[in-house]
């Protein structure tokens, strides 16, 4: 006897509808995500309503950040550093069980108050500079709340553009 007989074909098929139902889910969380956060369009109450009460956001730029407090304390402050901070995503995004993989581009001028959350250094208030740059992101959710986000950046580009590396 074969395994679809032994399975039984509806089992296999229920379960493959289970997983793309919970990896289209996924995915529009972090469209949304991506939008709301990340976008345009800064919307506080998104770290609330998508975020785990404890999340952990990673890139390589800033210190890790834990929860949806610091998070969002976090964003305030890239968003007041750099009022028109704009990120989107670049390919459709790509979905597995619980993971979620975007890429995307992005950026922002510095016309704000100044800015030490980078790891490498800080800028003074209002320096004019201007920051584009690319990267992937991994999210992981659970139970359809984003528990975190590890991203990869092009942080080496960022920093030069902002004049906190400079070039041998």
């Amino acid at each position: 006897m074969g395994l679809l007989a032994t399975v039984g074909v509806g089992a296999l098929t229920r379960n493959a509808r289970a997983s793309t139902g919970l990896q289209s889910q996924n995915e529009a969380v972090v469209g949304r995500w991506f939008t709301e956060f990340w976008g345009k369009t800064y919307n506080p109450t998104v770290v609330d309503q998508l975020a785990a009460p404890d999340m952990l956001l990673k890139y390589s730029l800033h210190k890790p950040r834990h929860g949806r407090e610091d998070i969002k304390v976090f964003m305030h402050g890239f968003r007041t550093a750099f009022p028109d901070l704009n990120f989107w995503g670049t390919a459709p995004l790509l979905a597995d069980g619980d993971y979620v993989v975007g890429q995307w581009e992005g950026g922002g001028t510095h016309t704000g108050p100044a800015f030490s959350d980078f790891l490498m250094g800080s800028l003074p208030a209002n320096s004019g500079r201007k920051m584009h740059f690319t990267g992937t992101t991994v999210l992981k959710l659970k139970d359809g709340k984003i528990v975190q986000e590890m991203g990869l950046d092009d942080g080496a580009t960022c920093l030069t553009q902002l004049g906190i590396l400079v070039k041998a």
